[in-house]
């Protein structure tokens, strides 16, 4: 049973520590608000993998792989998502010019629906329900503890990742290469959806 928990936290660390849609996007709200003011992202990406992960240690999981179209329906609306995000982010100039929308980071409920309709989300709620089934008494004690070791993995993860873009905001110094650091994080998020389709 201990080796089987060191694997889960193992497995936690993994996926969320990889490139992908939520590492990008925190790295950008890094560069581009500073730890701060992107802490209700951060936040709101964690506690949709957490959610994910009890919705898929509860019992979804079963539903999810018996509905192949609700899977695609997964797919398609979570690239568009992933899509217009990207495009925000790599339009953006340096911090201060632009409309004011701009000067606004992407809050809490942004970062819940991100992982809800990242399909790369629900590959790693239903591995962890499918693989860490054996580690809980039931369903209940399974959406608990995937929720408990993925949320706070996923917290230290995004903490990284945004500390990354502070520390690639410091090196900005014209509205050219913000212009360009935006620009390849949007192309970055943009190419986290190409996994999706390969899979």
């Amino acid at each position: 049973m201990p080796d089987a928990f060191v694997s889960l936290i193992v497995f936690a660390l993994v996926t969320t520590m990889t490139p992908g849609g939520a590492t990008t996007l925190a790295t950008a709200s890094g560069v581009r608000f500073g730890f701060r003011r992107s802490v209700p992202l951060l936040a709101g990406i964690a506690a949709g993998l957490a959610s994910l992960a009890a919705a898929a240690g509860g019992g979804l999981a079963v539903l999810l792989l018996a509905k192949p179209a609700l899977h695609m329906g997964l797919k398609v609306a979570g690239s568009a998502y992933l899509l217009w995000l990207a495009g925000k982010i790599a339009c953006a100039g340096a911090p201060g010019t632009g409309p004011r929308a701009e000067s606004v980071p992407t809050g809490f409920w942004a970062g819940v629906l991100l992982l809800w309709l990242n399909p790369k989300g629900w590959a790693t709620a239903l591995g962890a329900a499918a693989s860490f089934a054996t580690l809980a008494g039931g369903p209940v004690h399974l959406a608990l503890l995937l929720a408990t070791v993925l949320g706070v993995s996923a917290v230290a993860s995004l903490t990284l990742w945004c500390a990354g873009g502070l520390l690639l905001a410091r090196a900005l110094r014209t509205e050219r290469q913000w212009r360009v650091a935006n620009a390849a994080l949007g192309l970055l998020l943009a190419a986290s959806i190409i996994p999706i389709w390969l899979e």
